[in-house]
């Protein structure tokens, strides 16, 4: 019976790979940004309407909920979730299906999410009556951005009525080759803070620093010193990844100016030294400009959590997705250093986000992402949203 279902899977996942296809080149050309993604949900909804579908919208000003009902609804109930928006690059592809929104642009991926979940959807709704328990697809907006989109759909109760047992999320990997997946139980990916610093100083002529408080000089310190922060605390994969990359300082080759501001990012894998850092950061940026008789602003924007994938989850569906097609290679994946807001879903239900290998040298899809080249082999659309369904009805 299960490989009946599974074959019935394989054999829609063949069918409505050239629409899976087409939508994604869609929503590649017309890319929105984070909490803006109207037409991007007008978008899914007409695609879930023609295939009668039921939904929400505007959940969190442009998400949506959809819920596909199979035997006996309320004995449990599995979400599958995907992000729509898209990031402010300017696109350098030449392919035809390039961004018509200048300035706008897929290049994480999303566009290929959005498309592999309604690929999921069609699926499902064809073998309703094939399953137990009910499936949520959930939509969401802005992952991209702080605060983002995933905190503010659990806070509209997208993990509610009826209640999630458990959650997926895929996510394209340039990296892997396409017809591949990689899995990793445990801590999986770290927390992102944004970091802000203004130090202030007194600017003037270039030609007499001794007579100035230089700000460029004390911001070099301090850039300098906060790198005690990770690299004389703990472990690489212990402490994370302290990164600055925006130094503004408007002075001029003889103008040092009154101040000057830095942006960066903090990593990590363990929320207590996430904290803890937070102090030391402030305090070690502080004291090293006050030292110069500078002063320094420190502005802490908390970011996601770490994703945690549910190691008795992810196991299963690994050994899931090995019997799912000959066709595919699962790998045990390193933790990643990189930052995802399904992590927020992590903290609250069971969940497995899955890394699905769209990398393919002959088709140009290898750039890494948020690249202005960043592409996906669209072959990887013919296992991603037919294995989403099928690890959706064996939990």
């Amino acid at each position: 019976m299960a490989m009946d279902i599974l074959n019935h899977i394989k054999q829609l996942s063949l069918e409505i790979h050239p629409q899976l296809i087409e939508w994604r080149r869609h929503l590649h050309q017309y890319p929105e940004l984070s909490f803006q993604e109207h037409n991007t949900s007008k978008f899914i909804s007409k695609a879930l309407q023609t295939y009668k579908i039921p939904h929400t919208t505007g959940i969190a000003q442009t998400g949506i909920v959809a819920l596909i009902e199979g035997n006996n609804p309320s004995s449990r109930c599995v979400a599958l979730r995907a992000d729509m928006d898209a990031l402010p690059i300017l696109e350098k592809n030449s392919f035809d299906f390039i961004s018509k929104n200048k300035g706008v642009m897929h290049a994480c991926g999303h566009d290929f999410h959005t498309s592999n979940l309604l690929g999921a959807a069609i699926i499902l709704q064809a073998i309703r009556e094939r399953f137990e328990g009910t499936i949520k697809l959930i939509f969401q907006p802005s992952e991209e951005k702080i605060p983002s989109g995933a905190p503010a759909m659990i806070d509209a109760g997208v993990l509610e009525n009826p209640k999630v047992e458990a959650i997926f999320g895929m996510h394209v990997s340039p990296e892997l080759p396409t017809g591949t997946f990689g899995f990793r139980g445990g801590q999986f990916m770290a927390s992102a803070d944004e970091i802000y610093l203004t130090v202030k100083g007194k600017g003037g002529h270039a030609a007499f620093p001794h007579t100035l408080i230089d700000p460029v000089l004390v911001a070099a310190q301090i850039l300098v010193n906060l790198q005690q922060v990770i690299s004389r605390r703990k472990p690489p994969f212990d402490a994370g990844v302290l990164s600055f990359g925006k130094l503004e300082a408007l002075g001029a080759t003889n103008i040092i100016p009154d101040e000057v501001k830095i942006a960066g990012t903090f990593r990590a894998m363990n929320e207590d030294f996430r904290l803890k850092s937070h102090t030391l950061i402030k305090q070690i940026a502080e004291e090293t400009a006050n030292a110069s008789g500078a002063s320094c602003e420190v502005n802490i924007l908390i970011g996601y959590p770490f994703l945690y994938n549910d190691e008795s989850l992810t196991e299963r569906s690994k050994q899931r997705a090995k019997v799912f097609n000959d066709h595919i290679q699962v790998l045990d994946v390193p933790p990643r250093m990189g930052a995802e807001d399904f992590a927020y879903y992590s903290q609250k239900v069971p969940a497995c986000f899955i890394r699905i290998g769209t990398g393919n040298e002959e088709k140009g899809s290898t750039n890494g992402l948020h690249s202005p080249n960043f592409n996906v082999d669209d072959e990887a659309l013919l296992h991603g949203a037919g294995l989403l369904a099928w690890l959706a009805i064996n939990q």
